[in-house]
């Protein structure tokens, strides 16, 4: 159980962090898109040794798919990873809007740092997106975490350089998702359009982690 809830918890804060980012800083300037592709990055390194330990922090529904597809976790503690995750991302979700309603400061980005498809030209071209975004960056998971070849104690660093990359990117495309929790949380408090598309943001992620699961087996057999 304690992994579970150090998943939410883990979950709970990079949400809350890097959407909160997002929301107060604003990504529609060079410096709003670093500003919160480093929020994300360095949520991820924090948690990484804060939790890494318990759990692995995963902190990602993608993550936990692609741990799971490549043999190193059984499905009944994915399915309790999920649990963790999702919960963690929908409690960030109501904080951020309690947020907007007692802090005298806006969101800059209207919809509590969620993600949306409109940049990307629609549903089809934010889930390639996301699909290529996630595989890159899963692959960086898989890689540096594994046992025999990853990159030890240096895997957390490796691991939140990534999502800042992949933010730098895709933040002006789909607004970054490469995780479904984080995605679903803010959703679910802000305007219809980012509830409506949220689907996105699972099926996305889901096909990148997938395929990175594949491409790790293929590159780590001996």
């Amino acid at each position: 159980m304690k992994k579970y809830i150090a998943e939410c918890i883990g979950t709970f804060v990079l949400t809350l962090l890097g959407c909160g980012t997002a929301m107060f800083l604003g990504c529609n300037t060079p410096a709003g898109v670093v500003g919160t592709a480093v929020a994300f990055g360095l949520t991820v390194i924090a948690m990484a040794y804060t939790i890494g330990a318990i759990s692995g922090c995963h902190i990602n529904p993608a993550i936990t798919l692609a741990v799971a597809l490549s043999g190193r976790m059984g499905w009944k503690d994915a399915c309790g990873y999920w649990c963790g995750q999702l919960i963690g991302g929908i409690i960030a979700g109501a904080v951020l809007l309690l947020l907007t309603r007692v802090v005298d400061a806006p969101d800059l980005t209207g919809a509590l740092g969620s993600n949306g498809v409109a940049n990307a030209g629609g549903a089809g071209g934010a889930i390639l997106v996301e699909a290529i975004a996630t595989f890159i960056f899963v692959l960086v998971v898989l890689g540096s975490t594994d046992a025999k070849k990853g990159a030890g104690n240096l895997a957390g660093l490796a691991i939140g350089l990534t999502l800042i990359l992949v933010h730098l990117v895709c933040i002006n495309l789909t607004g970054t998702s490469v995780n479904p929790a984080r995605s679903l949380g803010p959703a679910l408090f802000a305007d219809g359009d980012s509830l409506a598309c949220v689907w996105v943001f699972f099926v996305g992620p889901f096909i990148g982690a997938a395929l990175a699961a594949g491409a790790w087996k293929c590159l780590a057999k001996e």
